[in-house]
């Protein structure tokens, strides 16, 4: 569709546009939604209970970057699509119940005695995900999602916040490479309940929140347009978002925050692997 000749086509259209890291991080999006809700389901349907902490540990994490994920999503649907008044509406309810009021109902749920009880009777062998505390299994999650976001910056020019300054091409595209495998690290040391992977989550995200909120209040929209280096036409059509900076150091600033919040407090669960409380240290049940 974007090829020479094809529907959509316009010069510039290449790795490095704003469409081609738009369509990319869709397709990557649609990936990530399967790769969750195809075990979940599988997990439902054979009443595991491994369902229950899993899914709870998600809609926390959703609760965290559902609102700028929302807003973006409704960017790009109201920047692409010519919508009535009355499909609007129904957009902005329907985005309005998927962050909020939905997670509330599930995550109360799953709480619930008859889910637990439910769960509980139908399976009776015991996971090691059942002995990690809520805050253990959020924090994971949230960090493979960052994971993820940090690998689409490569298709924007690679850019990298650095306290005040952004840096792109090849020298935004190390550091992303060196944030990326950092986290990787903490994420498997907080799934272990390792001290130093609390310490090194709290440095790490404490560093990396300061700079990005620092980098977006200082830098402006058309800087931030120029270093991207979109095609002359996406420039065009993008520069006309009444856009700030500031917006930006809420939108990633906001969830950031939040996450580094949620490391700090959860401090007294890393104190090195728990063992679940009816389950031996093999992985099976203990006997009454």
């Amino acid at each position: 569709l974007f090829s020479e000749g094809g529907r959509f086509h316009y010069a510039g259209f290449r790795f490095g546009s704003f469409m081609f890291g738009n369509i990319a991080a869709q397709i990557a999006g649609y990936y990530l939604i399967a790769a969750l809700l195809i075990p979940l389901g599988y997990g439902h349907l054979k009443l595991r209970r491994w369902v229950g902490p899993l899914t709870q540990a998600l809609l926390w994490a959703w609760l965290v970057v559902g609102a700028p994920l929302s807003v973006l999503a409704a960017f790009i649907l109201f920047a692409s699509k010519d919508l009535s008044l009355p499909a609007t509406l129904m957009m902005l309810v329907f985005l309005g119940v998927s962050y909020l009021v939905a997670p509330g109902l599930l995550i109360r749920f799953y709480r619930g005695q008859n889910a637990r009880q439910t769960l509980a009777a139908q399976d009776t062998r015991s996971y090691w995900i059942e002995g990690l505390p809520t805050p253990i299994l959020v924090l994971s999650a949230l960090y493979a999602f960052y994971i993820i976001m940090l690998h689409i910056l490569i298709l924007f020019n690679g850019m990298y916040p650095v306290f005040g300054v952004l840096r792109y091409g090849l020298q935004g595209i190390v550091l992303l490479d060196l944030t990326i495998a950092c986290l990787a690290f903490i994420t498997w040391g907080t799934l272990q309940q390792r001290p130093w992977a609390w310490w090194g989550s709290v440095i790490l995200l404490g560093l990396f929140t300061c700079s990005t909120v620092l980098t977006f209040c200082r830098s402006s929209y058309p800087v931030l347009l120029a270093g991207l280096a979109f095609p002359p036409r996406e420039l065009e059509i993008l520069g006309g978002v009444p856009a700030q900076g500031y917006h930006f150091a809420l939108l990633v600033g906001i969830p950031l925050v939040i996450t580094w919040a949620v490391t700090l407090l959860s401090r007294r669960h890393f104190s090195g692997r728990a063992e679940h409380p009816g389950c031996a240290a093999d992985g099976t049940l203990r006997q009454p």
